[in-house]
This record gives structure tokens, sequence and C-alpha cells, in this order.
């Protein structure tokens, strides 16, 4: 199995999702990455829920409620605590920094910089990754933010929900991960013209979370600029492509059926045994659909909300419609295709024990990706990673733990 950022080592200074994330994608592409956390805190995903009892072989220090949030979001890396308000852990931080290959942290812009640890102190072959919500610089770089502001800011949540109603927040915190994705791409960029340029150098990469939004608007603003056009909310539907929708099915599911483009029109009024409907001059073409897009996808709801989904699904796709079902989690985790391609895996948790979880994304050469450790115990990995990198002894050890900094 490739893992091809074997070698590279990743210090996971970040909280929550957006830099632990991006950190967590590049070791389950190979990297070795190691967790800094806060001395008997640790990072606030170890208390968002929902809670899990521990295994019964847990120790005394897992009896409490575990997060399977942490769970997953922590997997596949190392776990050590340091102080970084103290002087002595910044200077050990600084050594880790000097034998890493790329930082991940999403402090408000110039946290770093008043711990005495931010780049220009760091060695220049480090590649900083620093996630925020509205950037490092700029009128409102120092604003506090979470997922939700950057979804509103970057103008994703305006077109998200249905038009006559308030806008809704995406299923999950997409700023977060859509950040930490492009932050990890970037990063490796960074890293192939540090491996093979003249200067040897890393650099910063400046990503925020509005941005990430922003970027994935479509043609948002290139309507604005040239036919002043604002974007507004569609729901489930686009303005211009129609037969295009969730549908009702007789079971009480919903089923995703997208037949805008005249021969996906054609094959699905096969399916549904409606070929009168391609004479209809309301239905005739894409543009006429467009138009009349009530009118059609009341049709289709007519006819999907007779059958079950299954049904729906197997009309659609004997006729080569593009068509899914709105799964859940026991959907997923039922479904013959995922199973045959491992999408999910089971990780050998320290505390709770054998745990499912969605797999690594993507895969090399068509091989399941590696499973990844199990999420840490806070400080896990102390003593392991300080006397390897930093030379510690067991009296060093001792010492920094009486004062408080691992």
């Amino acid at each position: 199995m490739r893992k091809p950022l074997a070698g590279l080592r990743v210090l996971d200074v970040g909280t929550r999702i957006a830099a632990p994330f991006c950190a967590g994608i590049l070791g389950e592409q190979g990297a070795e990455v190691i967790k800094i956390e806060q001395p008997g805190v640790g990072d606030p995903m170890r208390t968002i829920g929902p809670f899990a009892s521990p295994d019964e072989g847990a120790g005394e220090a897992d009896q409490h409620p575990y997060s399977l949030f942490w769970a997953v979001e922590g997997r596949g890396r190392k776990s050590i605590t340091l102080d970084l308000r103290q002087p002595r852990g910044q200077e050990l931080f600084r050594e880790l920094a000097a034998r890493a290959d790329v930082l991940c942290e999403n402090f408000r812009p110039g946290t770093l910089e008043r711990w005495n640890i931010g780049p220009p102190v760091l060695s220049r072959r480090l590649v900083t990754v620093r996630i925020s919500v509205f950037g490092q610089q700029g009128p409102k770089s120092l604003r506090p933010g979470l997922d939700r502001n950057g979804v509103a800011y970057g103008g994703l949540l305006h077109l998200t929900g249905e038009p006559d109603r308030p806008p809704v927040r995406p299923g999950v915190t997409i700023t977060d991960y859509l950040t930490g994705v492009f932050a990890a791409q970037a990063a490796v960029a960074l890293l192939y013209q540090r491996d093979t340029g003249d200067t040897g150098e890393g650099g910063v990469i400046d990503a925020y979370l509005y941005g990430s939004a922003l970027r994935i608007l479509e043609w948002t603003h290139a309507a604005y600029h040239h036919l002043g056009l604002v974007r507004n909310r569609t729901g489930n539907r686009l303005e211009h492509s129609a037969p295009l929708d969730n549908y009702p099915s007789r079971d009480g599911r919903w089923v995703c059926i997208a037949a805008a483009i005249q021969a996906n029109f054609d094959r699905l009024c096969t399916a549904m045994n409606r070929r009168d409907l391609l004479d209809d001059p309301r239905f005739a073409t894409a543009g006429a659909r467009a138009a009349n897009g009530n009118e059609i996808n009341a049709i289709v709801a007519g006819w999907t909300s007779q059958l079950d989904a299954g049904d729906i699904e197997a009309r659609c796709v004997a006729c080569d419609v593009p068509v899914a079902t709105a799964y859940d989690a026991a959907d997923i985790a039922a479904d013959p295709h995922m199973i045959a391609r491992s999408d999910l895996i089971q990780i050998d948790d320290p505390v709770i024990g054998p745990l499912r979880q969605q797999a690594p994304f993507p895969r090399f050469d068509h091989h399941p990706p590696p499973v990844p450790a199990g999420a840490p115990r806070l400080g896990q990995h102390t003593d392991e990673v300080l006397t390897t990198l930093c030379n510690l002894t067991a009296t060093d050890l001792a010492e920094l733990r009486a004062a408080n900094i691992i």
C-alpha cells in the first residue's frame, strides 16, 4: 500500500476541526502527525458529543464519557502535551518544529507570534499552514469566528435552503473541512517546491474559512459582475435545469434524480413509461423544461410517490438515468457497494475498542488505504516524542511535569 508522504513529519497544534483535519489528511497519506495539546485540557474536540461509555477494559484515566467526534477527528496521530504559553514549552516547540516539515495551526492571527513561535523564528524549511476565519491580514482578520461564520461571510449560507425560507446551514461544518482540504493540497505543493527548488525553503499558507466557501460558488460572481445578477436560494432545484429534485417515494424516502439534459430526460421518460412527454412542447427541450420546471417536477414526483425508493432506483438504473437515494448512516453501513469498496473501516480505538468510521479518502491504485491508528489519549505519546526528538531524559520529563509544562 502506498504512503506517498512517508518520511514527512507534521506538527498539529490546531484545535477543533480545520487545522487538525489538514494534518490528518497528510497523516492518512503517510506523514507522521504529532498533535500538541494543552496539558490537562487537550483539544476541545475531546469534549464535544455524542459520547460513548469507555470499554470495559479501559483504565481508570478513561472512566469518563468519550467523544465519538474526537474518535474520528483525532485518529492517526500521536498526542503530546506542551504548554506553549511558558518559555520552556516554547523552547521545546521550536526544537520540534526544527525536526518537522509541516506545521498546522488555527489560532487567531498573531497568537503564535505572542508565544514566540511564529514563522519568523522557526525553521525556514518548515511549511506553516495558518488557518483562520478571516485570514491573517485585513480589517476583519482579528475577529473571532467559527465554521458557521465562514459559511455566512463566504456567501454559501445565502444560497442554502428554500427561496421563501431563512438560510439553512449545510449539514456538516463544511468550511472547516473544505479549508483543511485546500490547505493540505497547498502544503503538498509547497513541499514539492521546497524539495525541488533552489532555496530549500518552505513558506506560509494563509488559508481562511470564508475563502473555501467563496471558491466553490460556481458562476455566482461572474454573473453579478457581468449581468448584475444576485444569485439567491433555489432549494433542491436549479433555475435552469429540470427535472432535477429530491423526489418523494412511497416508503417515505427521498430519491435524487438528475435528468435535465436531453439524453437523460429521454431515458427517464422510458423509465416512467411516459414517452408521450417527449412530444409535449412544454418539455420537448431543455429550455422548455426549465421554463416549466414546476410542471415537469410535479409529474416526476407523482410517479415516484407511487413507488418505493428501491423500485425507483431500479427502474432508473435500468434506463441509465442518474439516480441516488438520500442515504442515512444505516443505509451506508449496509450498502453492498460501499462494503465492497471498504468505504467504512474498523479503527482500534484505545478507549472504547473497535469502532467503525469512514475510511481515509481518496485511495491510490485501487488499494484500500491503511487503517489509521485510533485517536490517542491526551498526552499518550509525550514521553516517546520528547525523548526521541528533543533528547530529554526521565529526569527532564519529571521536572517538566512538576512545572505543568507537559
